[in-house]
């Protein structure tokens, strides 16, 4: 083993020591022997097997994806300045001008960490979901354990993935042109983005709805300020969706509210109650 496959699998470890259940926000449980988060809290933070994140510790996985380091930097709540030693150490090039830099850092973990009450999730500017709390998994479906392509909205309306949004007919049609604009948008700014150009390839060819709204190069207009979900245990509830731009990057906070005293609030918190349980 080199110096460097030795310190691609050093820094991982360090960093995971230095993190408690807290930091992760999980349970803190009994007492621990050694410092640190276990290799398989990590291991599911990341949504990598245990089994190769071993590999990576161990100096054995000499060549991991960036999408597996983007997930690893996430779940080690890495700074920018760590992230990008990480991929330098893996041989990936650093997000450069022109990339969408998916990123979560820290501070905005822990602020999303914070909303245990409403459902809340960070998206990047090509639509994918790059994290989600609890409650937004238990409103919107879990895709924790998804490919990051599965995770992309667009790719999920448009190549018909199930969705728990209710819409009508003239908002199926609004939502689809915000959608294509959007990537539009994602691509005047982001031009040298591998997986954005990709999605945008790869949704022409699965959908002639998208190829033809491509086409057209819809302009983007105020995305839907209400949205009504029908939820398998809970039923519909109507949300008011507020989108937060993150300053000096290529994120947006999503964040989902009802009226306090309305039927809504109460739906929200039997979800609350509720979670990702199914009484089917």
């Amino acid at each position: 083993m080199d110096l460097i496959e030795q310190e691609l699998g050093a820094c991982p470890r360090s960093w995971r020591d230095r993190l408690g259940p807290a930091d992760a926000g999980l349970p803190a449980g009994r007492q621990r022997r050694v410092p640190g988060l276990r290799r398989e809290e990590i291991a599911q933070l990341a949504g990598v097997s245990v089994d190769y994140l071993t590999r990576i510790e161990q100096g054995r996985a000499t060549s991991p994806s960036a999408s597996v380091l983007d997930a690893l930097a996430r779940a080690l709540r890495l700074s920018d300045d760590e992230r990008a030693h990480l991929f330098r150490l893996a041989g990936h090039a650093e997000p450069r001008h022109g990339t969408i830099d998916r990123h979560l850092t820290p501070s905005l973990q822990r602020l999303l960490d914070r909303l245990t009450d409403v459902p809340a999730m960070v998206v990047d500017a090509a639509g994918g979901i790059v994290a989600a709390n609890p409650l937004a998994a238990a409103l919107t479906g879990d895709f924790s354990g998804a490919s990051r392509r599965e995770r992309n909205i667009a790719w999920r309306h448009f190549t018909g993935k199930a969705s728990r949004i209710v819409r009508t007919p003239q908002q199926e049609a609004a939502a689809e042109e915000g959608m294509v604009a959007e990537l539009h948008d994602a691509l005047g700014r982001y031009p040298a983005d591998e997986e954005l150009n990709s999605l945008i390839d790869d949704l022409r060819a699965a959908s002639s709805r998208f190829a033809e709204l491509w086409d057209q190069r819809p302009v983007a207009r105020a995305p839907a300020k209400r949205k009504t979900f029908r939820h398998p245990e809970v039923g519909d509830i109507t949300l008011d969706c507020d989108a937060l731009t993150v300053e000096g990057s290529a994120l947006r906070l999503i964040v989902y509210t009802a009226t306090p005293g309305s039927r809504d609030a109460d739906t929200l918190g039997l979800l609350t109650a509720v979670g990702l349980q199914s009484f089917a």
